[in-house]
């Protein structure tokens, strides 16, 4: 049986329609519920609230296919794209879903119905994973759908436990795979071989069973829920029996008109199906309000536009091509999404400029890779982070670059790139947790009124006692819960600054530990703990950890001067793009469109700390919004300001709105250095710094490494530089040395094996063990033989931590008798693994090299039965 993508969408949300199921039209790419992420990136994002039981529907079962996109942020899978068989930046989930309806038998029923009734999928190349832990989805596959207890794979929680933060509805997942032959290497999920493409993952039936609370117990939610994915393009994949996403119908249609826009004949290649894929992305993303951009989601944009564009200029394209690929997508996609069909002429424009405007950023980019590679001469390295830069932020291919450098005969620091972008996307990453505790979404009340610019201790009442969320008269001892008070000294976290910690007191004993304070509407929330009962109207002393909130306020006071420093030195362009401040550090978000020197961050640190020493006595005061931006103050990012704002003035070289706490005088802060700069997206920077007593160890913490270094080179403090220096140069020029030693010795190794070949048959084979050299260099030793014996049949093993790396080659003439992959693995079979690879060469791994000896046995008896057949 097949069907076209169109007809397995209809089938999918017919079949769950049919069983009581609201069919739910995709929603947009830009969550609108969830500030957290950058795009729509699982079937489930646009119901999370109704998961989270914050909103109502007016149904509890749904179905829908929704379009996702991961290329940014936590899930990004932009670099991937064109190279493997279903990896895409945009794709479509399909999905079911019970709010509180159906558990995990109606689930794994419909789900199985569909797979082996509606798409007639034979049951026997399924495959089925539960969570190790459990026994309810094992029973429900094994006893009443009846799937073999040796197809069904317990997992741990790593692959099979889903949860959507640190806090909040999480539980157990069952995944279906479907296996693809023995012809595609590979093996079941939860073996040594699952990341082989034999059995690949359909379905995703996950069973949102518990909330997890702030210490990490799982409390059983009252209403269990399904949350169901099954991606359309591998089930298409599937059902028109191909292996690769790219070449499923729509795709290939896809593909073909990209070819002939391009000008190429060869359907073959990668960059078509890049091509392909991103068109896909780009133009929904248009369609849902995205526009290329420096920032956020169309930085994003701006960036899969850029690397389509590139791919088809290594297709030989030579004129703006990408976005005469949109009415096909139209064509293919518009009757699903007729949101795409409207938005047509908007996507082809937009296309269409910012492809002309790529135009004119390669050449700038080529202006700034040549003037980086005046110095360089042949056989020099481009630094990392250089390669980085001009990626991230002016755009310029990476491919590009490398295909420049190498005609020049200059390397790239791929270390550097490499480290320059994971630091990229662990920044992304962080940026897109989910942090939010969802037992603790409450309004207050009350407006509380703040004294503590002037107080770190105040007296007050009790006039609103949050527990779990809810409401309460009174509070146990023992029990955690949220205080509201008429007044209180305590800073609720806001603009960047973290919220006080302290006690409340009664009649001299400490009543209540409070851990954070943050804002509950108009409200400020003391969160904690209780120590003895509290009830209603109780008066209490408030009572802020003073020490921790001099630290906060020595890092806060210090990020309006490295603003002005900033501005001094950068030029006032210079934005703040957001803060973090606690009482261990300070985080300052800028807006900067390249990397600050190390010159320009020591001159920064200087006058950053000679206003410190100047010991500016700070000054606030309360005025209209306008006549403070008349007077010069610097609103800052992010901030909502009312009609009558608050300025703070440091003398004559700062002024700023600003709601926080700060110190008395700039002499309070100490001492002031930045401890890290780097870029978190396009056109911002990030600058992290320590105060007062923080900044006094970090810089005792660097004079000791020194000392430490000094002391391994065997230099003074003053030499050291020099000495390091030194000694790198012999280490590169030893390193050179050994290169051109394992090259002689490689060669020497080669020629000594091709010497002395086996005859089998007539036919030249070599079978034996290296004991020396690196197992990466084996290929190139097979390559090697076989082009000094011409023909002949090569197996090469080496044994190296406890593991074993096989390589196979077969002359090009003798692959109609036998394959590399073919005798490769009877050797992997006896050394505990499992290889594949071209009928001319392959490679393979194992587990057990005390086997090896055995296993060059087995390959050699194999040959010599079929050489001699």
């Amino acid at each position: 049986m097949s069907m076209t993508s169109a007809e397995i969408r209809s089938a999918f949300l017919q079949f769950f329609a049919d069983r009581g199921h609201e069919i739910v039209p995709s929603s947009s790419l830009i969550p609108g519920n969830d500030a957290t992420l950058l795009f729509t990136n699982a079937g489930m994002v646009p119901f999370k609230d109704v998961f989270l039981g914050t909103e109502q529907r007016g149904y509890t079962r749904a179905t829908s296919s929704q379009r996702c996109v991961r290329a940014g942020g936590k899930h990004n899978d932009l670099e991937n794209v064109g190279y493997t068989a279903r990896h895409h930046t945009f794709f479509e989930m399909l999905g079911n879903f019970s709010f509180g309806d159906y558990f995990k038998r109606e689930a794994i029923q419909y789900a199985w119905q569909f797979l082996t009734e509606t798409l007639q999928l034979p049951k026997e190349k399924l495959w089925v994973t539960v969570f190790e832990e459990d026994d309810e989805a094992f029973d429900i596959w094994a006893k009443e759908i009846g799937v073999p207890v040796d197809r069904i794979s317990r997992i741990g929680a790593k692959d099979n436990f889903w949860q959507m933060g640190d806090t909040g509805p999480c539980g157990p997942c069952s995944e279906i795979f479907y296996d693809h032959g023995e012809d595609v290497w590979g093996g079941p999920p939860g073996t040594p071989e699952e990341d082989g493409d034999r059995y690949i993952e359909i379905w995703n039936l996950v069973f949102m069973q518990y909330n997890r609370q702030k210490d990490g117990t799982l409390e059983p939610l009252p209403k269990p829920s399904v949350d169901t994915g099954m991606g359309l393009e591998r089930i298409a994949a599937v059902m028109q029996h191909v292996h690769s996403n790219y070449e499923t119908d729509t795709f290939v249609a896809l593909i073909e008109q990209a070819a002939k826009v391009v000008g190429t004949n060869d359907l073959t290649a990668q960059s078509l199906r890049v091509i392909a894929d991103h068109i896909r992305s780009c133009a929904f993303l248009i369609t849902d309000g995205v526009t290329p951009s420096n920032e956020g989601r169309g930085y994003v944009l701006r960036r899969i536009i850029r690397r389509a564009v590139r791919h088809g200029h290594k297709l030989g394209a030579t004129d703006a091509f990408f976005y005469k690929l949109v009415a096909e997508l139209v064509r293919l996609m518009g009757n699903a999404f007729p949101e795409l069909k409207a938005a047509e002429t908007r996507i082809v424009k937009a296309l269409q400029q910012e492809e002309e405007q790529f135009a004119r950023t390669v050449q700038r980019g080529l202006a700034l890779l040549d003037e980086a590679m005046q110095d360089l001469k042949e056989g020099d390295t481009l630094a990392g982070d250089v390669a980085f830069k001009l990626y991230d932020t002016y755009g310029f291919p990476y491919d590009l670059t490398a295909d420049i450098t190498r005609e020049r005969g200059v390397g790239i620091d791929q270390t550097g790139f490499d480290a320059a972008m994971a630091e990229q996307r662990q920044r992304a990453q962080q940026a897109s947790q989910f942090g939010v505790d969802y037992n603790a979404q409450v309004t207050a009340a009350t407006v509380t009124e703040f004294k503590g610019y002037t107080h770190d201790i105040d007296e007050s009442e009790i006039v609103e006692i949050y527990v779990n969320g809810e409401s309460v008269h009174e509070v146990a001892a023992g029990e955690e819960a949220t205080l509201v008070l008429q007044r209180t000294p305590f800073y609720a976290e806001s603009g960047g600054q973290v919220g006080d910690t302290g006690f409340f007191s009664k009649a001299g004993v400490v009543a209540f530990a409070v851990s954070d304070t943050r804002y509950l509407g108009k409200g400020i929330g003391h969160i904690g703990k209780a120590n003895q009962k509290l009830s209603l109207a109780d008066r209490v002393e408030a009572v802020v950890d003073s020490e921790r909130r001099n630290a906060i306020r020595r890092n806060h006071s210090a990020t309006h001067l490295i603003h002005a420093a900033l501005r001094n030195h950068l030029g006032e362009h210079v934005m703040q793009k957001g803060s973090l401040v606690d009482e261990q550090r300070l985080r300052f978000d800028f807006s900067h469109a390249q990397a600050v020197s190390v010159q320009e961050l020591t001159e920064i640190e200087r006058e950053v700390n000679c206003e410190i020493l100047k010991n500016w006595e700070l000054e606030t005061a309360v005025m209209p919004i306008e006549k403070a931006k008349a007077a010069g103050a610097m609103a800052l990012f992010g901030e909502k300001y009312d009609d009558d704002v608050r300025v703070v003035r440091m003398g004559t070289y700062s002024m700023e709105l600003c709601g926080g706490t700060h110190v008395a005088r700039t002499g309070d802060i100490g001492l002031f250095r930045i401890t890290s700069e780097a870029g978190i997206a396009s056109g911002v920077r990030r600058i992290e710094a320590v105060t007062g007593a923080n900044a006094l160890a970090f810089t005792q913490s660097q004079h000791e490494q020194l000392r430490g270094i000094a002391q391994l080179v065997k230099s003074d403090q003053t030499g050291v530089v020099d000495r390091i220096e030194s000694i790198l140069e012999k280490q590169k020029q030893l390193e050179r040395e050994n290169q051109e030693l394992l090259r002689k010795l490689s060669a020497n190794v080669g020629a000594e094996l091709a010497a002395n070949p086996e005859i089998v048959g007539g036919v030249k084979i070599i079978v034996a063990e290296m004991t020396s050299g690196d197992p990466k260099g084996l290929r190139d030793l097979v390559d090697d033989i076989k082009t000094r014996l011409q023909e002949a049949v090569v197996l090469l093993a080496m044994r190296d931590e406890g593991k074993v790396s096989l390589i196979a080659g077969v002359t090009k003439g003798l692959t109609s008798r036998l394959k590399a992959g073919e005798l490769v693995n009877v050797a992997a079979a006896v050394v505990g693994g499992k290889g594949g690879g071209r009928p001319d060469m392959a490679q393979a791994g194992g587990t057990q090299p005390e086997q090896l000896d055995n296993a060059l046995a087995a390959a050699k008896q194999w040959l010599t039965d079929i050489l001699n057949s």
